[in-house]
């Protein structure tokens, strides 16, 4: 079901998959945005899910994360070729090279860039991330974070994503870097 856009928000040209760091808000934000332009969410995560009658984690567990990461770039070039709308992908998604090339010609990467401190109090409390089920969480939301910057470097725009700044104002946030390509937003 498709929602009329907000007045003065602009028209989509391409799909915009929103990466970065498990608790950087690419769900919440993505789906703000999606219903301020009046265009589908669509979650991998989520379609992954649904295929496999499973969560991330049982599926991280039963098949370990190689299966998991094919799966996700099948989903994620699939969900690119059939609708164009706001992709929220999981926060490895983006490592792979053949992700990140196919995310860059079928659509624009916008990272979420959000510092340790905010990732980590965003999740610490939530037990549906697999990586994270380590004897220190923390430390291995740090080597992840440090190990994963090198490649949301390479996304095609970046938002810095704060703490005491609200969904609304990081659609705002979004909607203003997506503006300066014309290729992705039309603004009238």
């Amino acid at each position: 079901m498709r929602k009329a856009p907000v007045p003065g928000a602009g028209r989509l040209k391409k799909t915009v998959v929103m990466v970065g760091m498990m608790g950087a808000g690419k769900t919440a934000v993505g789906r703000a945005l999606a219903a301020r332009l009046g265009v589908p969410f669509l979650d991998s995560d989520s379609e992954i899910e649904a295929a496999a009658n499973m969560t991330v984690p049982e599926i991280f567990v039963r098949d370990g994360e190689p299966f998991f990461r094919r799966k996700e770039s099948q989903v994620i070039s699939r969900l690119l070729d059939e609708e164009r709308g706001i992709l929220s992908t999981g926060g490895g998604a983006f490592l792979a090279e053949a992700n990140r090339k196919m995310i860059s010609e079928k659509g624009v990467s916008v990272w979420l860039n959000a510092g340790p401190e905010v990732l980590w109090n965003r999740v610490r409390h939530k037990d549906s991330r697999p990586l994270l089920r380590t004897a220190n969480p923390k430390a291995t939301l740090l080597e992840l974070y440090e190990a994963r910057l090198p490649f949301y470097r390479q996304a095609d725009l970046m938002v810095v994503s704060e703490a005491d700044v609200s969904v609304e104002q990081m659609v705002d946030r979004v909607l203003a870097v997506l503006a300066t390509r014309p290729d992705v937003l039309e603004t009238s």
